[in-house]
């Protein structure tokens, strides 16, 4: 989902840019900028971004405001985690924003295509992570595949209840010609990712911060 600025109640601005505004607050005080300092991880971190950015502007949609596409949000979350996943996020959302020129629909959009998916990701890797057996099968398919796409699935969720609420559109037609679809893309999001981050944790494992192969592979 794209929203645009027509969709979003001019009441509910105030909220979504504060809810922005902390936001943006924890990832200043709390990302651990030293990463970005070294050239390889800022290299891989805007190339990822550029990355994401493509596969948005790759989209179809059937009304303002409705569009579909990949998010490469779960990968964003396992490769840099929460925090740094959130920030690409943001950038990738600025820029759709002003190639749109959709500038109050930034908060919202940043939120719903960046908060619940990176949200949800995150979660699931730490209930993962602490209940499960540390095996490169159960990262791959529970983490990058099974996550991506309950990622997408709650994105759609929010979307719909969103856009509803909002009084974009009606909820029985976002029930019937929306989120059926979004859900149906849950599983080009969590094969794209599934793969990506297959292939990147057996020759680039530095690339993927969630991953340590002497957890994952050693004596496995």
């Amino acid at each position: 989902m794209n929203l645009v600025s027509a969709n979003i109640p001019v009441a509910w601005l105030w909220v979504l840019w504060t809810m922005a505004a902390l936001l943006g607050i924890l990832i200043a005080r709390r990302a651990g900028w030293r990463m970005l300092k070294d050239t390889a991880n800022l290299n891989v971190f805007l190339a990822a971004s550029v990355a994401v950015l493509g596969l948005w502007l790759i989209k179809t949609g059937v009304k303002p405001g409705l569009n579909f596409h990949l998010l490469g949000a779960t990968a964003l979350t396992l490769m840099f985690r929460p925090l740094f996943a959130l920030l690409a996020i943001a950038l990738i959302t600025a820029a759709v924003t002003l190639w749109h020129g959709e500038y109050a629909a930034f908060p919202a959009n940043w939120l719903l295509m960046g908060a619940v998916p990176v949200g949800v990701s995150w979660v699931l890797f730490r209930l993962i992570d602490g209940k499960l057996p540390n095996h490169l099968f159960i990262y791959v398919f529970l983490n990058a595949f099974f996550g991506a796409a309950l990622a997408v699935a709650a994105v759609g969720l929010a979307s719909t209840a969103f856009a509803s609420l909002a009084g974009a559109y009606p909820l029985g037609y976002l029930l019937d010609e929306y989120l059926p679809y979004y859900l149906l893309m849950a599983w080009a999001e969590a094969f794209a990712t599934g793969m990506l981050i297959t292939v990147m944790v057996v020759y680039k494992p530095e690339w993927v911060a969630t991953f340590d192969d002497r957890r994952y592979l050693l004596d496995k």
